[in-house]
């Protein structure tokens, strides 16, 4: 089976990584893809949002099972294009169509939806730049801190958090009336804050049935400790040890149903994942969003768990089969840490070289995200360049594994999180 991965990040990289180990894959192509995946499959210049384009490609090529990646090309419609076309129906597809994508691309819908299936979620109001007053006031009425998220895709910087009452009204004003998220930030969701501790939880279904895959913590801010803005995830870890049965239960019974239930109320198809973040709130599950696609960097501590034939999980997911399929999971830890250019997610540089890639680590994977290959160099050509990621039989030997092989490489104005997973450490399980 000839097979395309949509996208060029660490996720698709991953995506790529595990889908090689298949015998049933025969030639790999990745649009656009990066310098890792050029290592493994062969890179193709589409452009992620011309759909003509990419189904030329598909016909041209005899692709036999399309993934997309990120969730830009889902929220555009690409899913959809391929639906309405009848040299492209029949062709697996894996993703939500553009109504399904809204639960990502429009946090305001999402949160209807949650509020319609009775999802637990913190409380909200929307507002517009026409009702800015009225926001102020609103924010006026609440205890800090406040939570403001841009409504449309804001390439995961879109969420501020801020316990200063004065603060959060200037951000908001530079949201809705500055532009701050472009046309993301037209409308804007001033949200409940939800205190707890925070998780991932990725679900793969046909519309019916569905797989839940191993849980992931990830860890967005730039900052050691959790400080500083949102960069889009500096590292992930899975397993998440307070995520034990009992609660994870919760979450496939107060969560995970409702929303494959509510998808089938509400007539919206769906072949793809349902990334959950949620908060663990007193033992109890809370979403505080949901995306369309899996995360980045969790895909890169999830996906080397994951012992399953990726395209048999595929396959049988637009078969609507995943009631019969059997996901089997890699008890091991894994742990991702993202290494990031200069002062992303402000102004950095691209085109420096980077070395120690050549390097050997036992049980330690280098997704490469933003990276591109000129000649024999590989340079940064992203805010986000690689993720590194260690296995071990804990958390502690893992992360030992991804500091040790991050350490090992290098390039001007390199900078990575030295705290990954140090906070679950830290908790005592019984508390949790």
């Amino acid at each position: 089976m000839n097979i395309l991965i949509i996208g060029s990040g660490g996720r698709e990289h991953a995506f790529a990584w595990k889908i090689r180990q298949s015998d049933q894959c025969d030639q790999l192509y990745i649009a656009p893809g990066n310098a890792g995946t050029d290592l493994i499959a062969k890179n193709v210049p589409l452009d992620n949002e011309d759909f003509n384009q990419i189904g030329r490609f598909v016909i041209d090529n005899n692709i036999g099972l399309v993934i997309v990646g990120p969730e830009a090309p889902l929220v555009a419609g690409i899913v959809d294009h391929f639906s309405s076309s009848e040299d492209l129906n029949s062709i697996p597809i894996i993703g939500p169509g553009k109504l399904g994508a809204n639960l990502e691309g429009s946090k305001d819908f999402s949160k209807a939806f949650m509020s319609k299936h009775g999802i637990p979620t913190g409380t909200s109001q929307t507002f517009t730049k026409e009702n800015l007053e009225r926001a102020y006031r609103h924010l006026e009425s609440l205890e800090p801190p406040y939570v403001l998220k841009a409504d449309g895709l804001a390439a995961g910087k879109g969420v501020i958090i801020s316990n200063n009452l004065i603060e959060a009204k200037n951000e908001l004003t530079q949201m809705l009336t500055e532009n701050k998220f472009g046309e993301a930030g037209n409308k804007v969701v001033i949200e409940e804050f939800l205190d707890g501790i925070e998780l991932s939880v990725f679900v793969l279904t046909d519309g019916k049935n569905y797989q839940i895959l191993p849980e992931a913590k990830d860890y967005k801010r730039i900052g050691e400790n959790d400080e500083g803005p949102n960069a889009g995830g500096m590292g992930a870890v899975s397993p998440v040890h307070f995520a034990h049965p009992k609660f994870l239960k919760k979450v496939e019974e107060k969560v995970v149903i409702p929303t494959i239930n509510g998808l089938q109320k509400d007539g919206i198809p769906y072949k793809g994942f349902i990334f959950i973040g949620l908060m663990n709130k007193g033992g109890e599950p809370f979403v505080i969003e949901y995306n369309v696609r899996m995360g980045d960097p969790e895909t890169q501590a999830v996906l080397p768990r994951v012992k399953s034939d990726l395209i048999d999980l595929f396959m049988a997911t637009w078969n609507s089969q995943l009631d019969q399929f059997k996901l089997e999971i890699d008890p091991s830890h894994a742990t991702t840490v993202v290494l990031v250019t200069g002062d992303y997610p402000g102004n950095y540089e691209k085109g420096n070289e980077i070395n120690g890639l050549e390097l050997e680590h036992d049980d330690t994977i280098v997704f490469h995200a933003g990276t591109k290959q000129v000649g024999d160099k590989t340079l940064t050509n992203g805010g986000r360049v690689l993720a590194v990621t260690g296995l071990g039989n804990s958390m502690d030997s893992a992360l030992e594994k991804s500091y040790k092989a991050a350490s090992s490489i290098s390039w001007k104005d390199m900078n990575y999180r030295h705290d990954i997973g140090q906070d679950l450490i830290r908790l005592d399980n019984e508390t949790i």
